[in-house]
């Protein structure tokens, strides 16, 4: 059986892994009904959400502004800190919504989902990295995968708007946007 792996110790089996990140936009779909109609929010869990889910926003963009996939390893910005900061805002913005849906339930799922879909895309994209750039071997051992626990590496390139929008993280924010714009309209329907 062939795995994947992201550090020693944490291996899924690379056709599990190979599956699941095909089916991340779908499953994404799921979450987003799924948030909007289990929710039960209040204004109140709505502005903390979205106070929670601002820094995962900014987190996506400024590494966005950063990233030149397949042509560059990036070890600059939030890639200093992380690997994968996108996925870190990914869940910084997903925990901030479950909390503006005032739901336990729709955490677990979206943390059960982070766990069996994202984490194995994560390792095969880091694959794919240790393929493409010969010096990934070396950035990984620098660089924590998810949480910043060591010194960053040297400042490198600025952030580049052109970059953010060529990476498209405006659909981002504008997905959360849309998201929460719901969540508000049905915090407001159901007083």
């Amino acid at each position: 059986m062939t795995t994947t792996t992201s550090q020693p110790g944490f291996q899924f089996p690379k056709a599990y892994s190979d599956f699941v990140a095909r089916l991340r936009v779908p499953i994404g779909f799921i979450l987003v009904a799924a948030f909007a109609w289990f929710s039960t929010p209040s204004m109140t869990s709505l502005w903390a959400g979205a106070l929670i889910a601002l820094p995962g926003l900014l987190l996506r963009g400024w590494a966005a502004g950063h990233l030149r996939k397949n042509s560059t390893l990036t070890k600059s910005g939030p890639y200093r800190f992380v690997r994968n900061p996108l996925y870190v805002g990914t869940l910084i913005v997903a925990l901030g919504m479950a909390h503006a849906t005032q739901q336990v339930g729709l955490l677990i799922l979206f943390l059960s989902v982070f766990l069996l879909v994202y984490l194995p895309a994560i390792t095969l994209e880091e694959q794919h990295l240790n393929n493409l750039f010969p010096d990934f071997h070396a950035y990984r051992q620098q660089v924590p995968l998810l949480i910043p626990y060591r010194k960053p590496l040297p400042v490198g390139r600025p952030f580049e708007f052109s970059l953010y929008m060529h990476n498209r993280e405006y659909e981002a924010a504008l997905g959360f946007l849309i998201g929460m714009g719901l969540l508000f309209a049905k915090a407001n329907w159901m007083v």
